[in-house]
């Protein structure tokens, strides 16, 4: 199946094949093709260039994109799509007054979630989940990482985990799957840490590597959650079963998580609302990427990650929804790619490259996903007509996104 899309504005994120991921001020730099035309064999990006070179073929079906932008489709690299219920009762809550400690004594929180999670049945957290799956495709998502995290029982972790395998299976998203149950202490184990810690490492795990149902490990680490050493803990447990850390760190205080998250060689450390001095120094020159989820601040009025102070000092940053039940009920993109520009003073381009070549690095798909390079997956994105991307993050309001290829066909 041969597929042309045609007279195209701007072809954005152009890149030779090799790049990673952009860091510094070369996040800035947003390679483009203007009057451009991209050619898809099956489900690959196999040519693109300016019009004046466009091959003369016989292509199964054309796509005119005149006045249109193209670009990659977005990489989401931290979710919790996975859950049951909601917690809209937080969100008056927190309208009320409450702070997120307070709701989390209250019963609240994660373990809210969870008490819900684990008493549902996996067939209807399957469709639960499939329907916000179904919404991030349409809004521009191609390539999402789900965690578990909301069962913190060796049961509740497992139907999580198997739900996501399920949504991997029957959908054309590409898909990373993290292991949370380092997410919260259950109540059970509130005062002995030490015998969840067992039951995560010496239950859990097992099983998960026995049916293969993780790519990653993941832990919260932060005051009132898992401190720097039991998180060290989990992410060795982790290694030792070939599960790679993305860790939540520097949420609400910096506790030197992150260095202890790049010694260990973590793939992206998330979150970062606090960032001091001496966390940019470790993640200087680490394989380790900073990502940032400004729709998180936005909705639970905390701080945003100091993208400027971090970009200014060489660092790579991703953008990443954090979409759950509690304090992001969105996994829209578009909306956290236009609040990385309004709140984080991020410029288009920096928020355009953090939410798809550095999101594929953080997921650990740079190869195949998160520009347009020969080779890499037909996952691409065609605009309404517009007079610049720029109007991308400036309408933040309006979808702007027409039409959504997935491995080279088009998204009904």
């Amino acid at each position: 199946m041969i597929t042309l899309i045609t007279n195209i504005k701007e072809l954005l994120q152009v890149r030779e094949p090799g790049v990673q991921k952009v860091a510094g001020a070369d996040m800035a730099q947003l390679p483009a093709i203007q009057n451009a035309y991209l050619l898809i064999e099956n489900d690959t990006i196999s040519d693109f260039g300016p019009m004046t070179e466009c091959p003369k073929i016989n292509a199964d079906t054309v796509i005119d994109a005149t006045g249109r932008t193209v670009l990659p489709s977005w990489i989401d690299s931290h979710t919790h799509i996975v859950y049951a219920g909601n917690r809209v009762q937080e969100f008056v809550d927190r309208i009320n007054g409450l702070t997120y400690e307070e709701i989390a004594n209250r019963g609240g929180g994660i373990l809210n979630s969870a008490k819900r999670l684990n008493e549902t049945s996996e067939e209807q957290l399957y469709e639960e989940s499939k329907v916000r799956l179904e919404e991030v495709i349409r809004q521009g998502t191609g390539a999402v990482e789900i965690k578990s995290g909301y069962g913190l029982t060796v049961e509740g972790e497992i139907k999580m985990l198997r739900v996501i395998q399920r949504l991997r299976d029957n959908y054309p998203i590409t898909i990373k799957a993290t292991f949370l149950g380092a997410h919260a202490f259950p109540t059970e184990f509130k005062e002995n840490h030490e015998g969840y810690l067992n039951l995560i490492i010496e239950e859990m795990l097992p099983k998960i590597a026995e049916e293969n149902l993780a790519d990653y490990i993941d832990a919260f680490c932060e005051t009132g959650y898992f401190s720097v050493e039991e998180t060290e803990r989990i992410m060795k447990a982790g290694k030792y079963y070939g599960l790679i850390p993305k860790i939540h760190v520097n949420q609400f205080t910096a506790i030197e998580g992150i260095a202890a998250c790049v010694k260990h060689g973590a793939l992206s450390v998330d979150h970062l609302e606090i960032v001091t001095d001496e966390d940019i120094e470790v993640l200087k020159d680490s394989g380790t990427m900073p990502v940032a989820l400004p729709s998180c601040s936005y909705f639970i009025s905390i701080p945003y990650t100091p993208a400027r102070k971090m970009i200014q000092a060489g660092l790579p940053l991703a953008l990443a929804t954090d979409f759950n039940p509690g304090t992001t009920p969105s996994g829209n993109m578009n909306f956290v790619v236009a609040t990385a520009c309004i709140k984080m003073k991020m410029t288009p381009e920096e928020a355009i490259n953090a939410a798809t070549i550095n999101g594929a690095y953080a997921m650990g798909i740079a190869e195949t996903h998160g520009s347009i390079t020969k080779g890499k997956k037909a996952n691409v994105l065609i605009t309404e007509p517009l007079h610049s991307y720029y109007e991308l993050p400036y309408a933040f309001g309006s979808n702007r996104i027409a039409t959504v290829l997935l491995n080279g066909k088009i998204v009904q």
